[in-house]
Formats: structure tokens, C-alpha cells, sequence
């Protein structure tokens, strides 16, 4: 079972990490959906030694028929990974902003590619300013970290693509769908071109995994909202969103008690939508619209 220490890390126990000689990678992936870019926070203030991955280029690959975020290509991903100086074997903490989205992305994406030992640090960067741990501006001048020689080994956490996910929820299994129920139940969609839902799929909001922003509730919690949501031990269980990025923060909660076999389909609504053939549900309790 992975423990909470292995896949999270506060400010305080982070700070103290950091003044060891040989301290975690830090990776500032801020972002927002709709922009402005992270980089500008990031050069704004950041955590002392932190280097800017940005999840649209780096964390993720070009929009298209794939969905909004799909799978980066691996020797992409391994060379902004090496240029941001991470290190085989070596411990890795990413943030964001605060609301744990992009921070959960950048998790899931360096677990699958391999890289196991990164942590997420809770509440991000305000939980670390608000602490009065120290934030450094960067203005580009300075140099940037030794390469990394990490080595990407994409597969290490299970995908789905489209036809896996539908067979998941035909099988009996557990697909959830952590959009918010209007964007479930097809009443509104205010990023894709269609709204609804995947045939079969189970609505768990990710705000009812979390105690505040960018904060998983305790893990007895988890456990009862999952088990609530028809998530029993034996239950294959996959995860989707609307483009990949906030069904990463459910896969980590799933993570934490100890579902290291959930599998998250990566191109989720953005990618479903993009055949036309494929079926889509709305309401409450999944009825097939046209």
C-alpha cells in the first residue's frame, strides 16, 4: 500500500528537506486552463532551487484528435525532465498553484514514465508562502540546474484508451467520472463541443475527495467515499476528466489508499467526444442521448 508520506509532503517537512546537502528536485508546474501561462508566476516568485515544467508542453502532448492532454511523446518528456535536472532514482516534489491539479498531472506523468520517488507538496506554492518559507524571484539570468540523466519508461501506471474505458464500465468495473454533475449529467459544458458523460460512468466530483484546495481528504474519508461511489477492493477502477489533468488528483487519492492499480484515461471527455460514433449519456443515471 503506498503511505501518505510517499506520495505527499507539507511545506515544513519540505523546508527541512530542502536544507539537506543533497535536497529533492523541485518542479513549479503552475498553470491555469485558460492561460495565462505558469512561467510568469514562476518568475514572479518561487520555491528556492524550483525549475518551470510547463504541463501544456512538456507534461503532455499536442491537442488534437488524442484530447486536450494527451500522453506526451517520451523523448520529449525526457529531455525537459533531464533539463529540469531530474535525476534517476532521485527524489522528485512538484507544486502549483495551490488547487493540486497541474501538481497531480506532473505526479501521474512521472509515475508512468517510471520515475517513482516524487511527492506532491499540499496547498502548493501559497501553503508554502503563507508558512513564511522563503521564495526567490527569477528573472531567466540565472543558470539553470545540472542536467538531469533520467531515463522515461512510459507504461509504469496503467492507461486507458477509448474502447478501454467503455469496456471497464460493461464489465462490471468502476469508471468514474470526476467532472462536476452539471458537466456529468450533460446540462452544461463550458469547454467541449459536446456535454455529457461515457456510458456506464459513475460521477464522484474530485470536490468530494478533497478537504480544500490542493488537500485530499484523510484517508478513512477516501476510503468511504470511494466505497460509497461502488469502489469495493476487488473492483477494476478507472478515471477520467475532461482532457487528463484533474482525473490525475483522483488517481493520486486512489493512490493513497492504496489502489495503485487504477488506471486513467488520459484523453478522457476531450478524446470520447472526438468520434462521432461514440455514444454519449446524459442525465443522473447515464441514459443514452443522441
Amino acid at each position: 500500500m503506498s503511505g501518505t508520506a510517499e506520495l505527499l509532503v507539507d511545506a515544513p517537512t519540505l523546508a527541512a528537506e530542502l536544507a539537506r546537502e543533497d535536497p529533492p528536485t523541485l518542479l513549479d508546474v503552475r498553470w491555469r486552463l485558460a492561460g495565462p501561462p505558469g512561467r510568469d508566476d514562476y518568475l514572479a516568485g518561487h520555491l528556492p532551487g524550483a525549475v518551470f515544467v510547463d504541463l501544456d508542453t512538456a507534461l503532455s502532448g499536442p491537442p488534437g484528435p488524442g484530447g486536450r492532454h494527451p500522453l506526451p511523446d517520451p523523448g520529449r518528456l525526457q529531455d525537459a525532465l533531464r533539463a529540469a535536472g531530474v535525476r534517476e532514482g532521485h527524489p522528485v516534489v512538484v507544486y502549483d498553484g495551490g488547487d493540486g491539479l497541474a501538481a497531480a498531472r506532473a505526479w501521474w506523468t512521472l509515475r508512468w514514465a517510471g520515475h517513482r520517488p516524487v511527492r506532491v507538496l499540499v496547498g502548493g506554492f501559497p501553503a508554502w508562502a503563507a508558512d513564511g518559507h522563503p521564495v526567490r524571484p527569477g528573472d531567466g539570468t540565472r543558470p539553470g540546474p545540472a542536467p538531469g540523466d533520467v531515463t522515461v519508461r512510459p507504461g509504469a501506471l496503467p492507461v486507458l484508451d477509448a474502447a478501454a474505458a467503455a469496456g471497464l464500465a460493461e464489465a462490471g468495473g468502476a469508471l468514474l467520472d470526476v467532472r462536476a454533475p452539471e458537466r456529468y449529467r450533460g446540462e452544461t459544458e463550458p469547454i467541449d463541443p459536446v456535454a455529457g458523460h461515457v456510458p456506464g460512468a459513475v460521477n464522484l466530483p474530485i470536490r468530494e475527495l478533497l478537504a480544500g484546495p490542493g488537500r485530499p481528504l484523510p484517508v478513512a474519508d477516501l476510503r468511504s467515499r470511494f466505497a460509497a461511489a461502488g469502489i469495493g477492493p476487488q473492483v477494476p477502477v478507472g478515471a477520467y476528466c475532461g482532457s487528463g489533468v484533474t482525473a490525475a488528483q483522483a488517481v493520486l487519492a486512489l493512490h493513497l489508499v492504496g489502489r495503485t492499480d487504477v488506471a486513467m484515461y488520459v484523453g478522457s471527455w476531450s478524446d470520447w467526444i472526438a468520434d462521432p460514433d461514440r455514444p454519449v449519456a446524459t442525465g443522473p443515471g447515464g441514459s443514452s442521448g443522441s
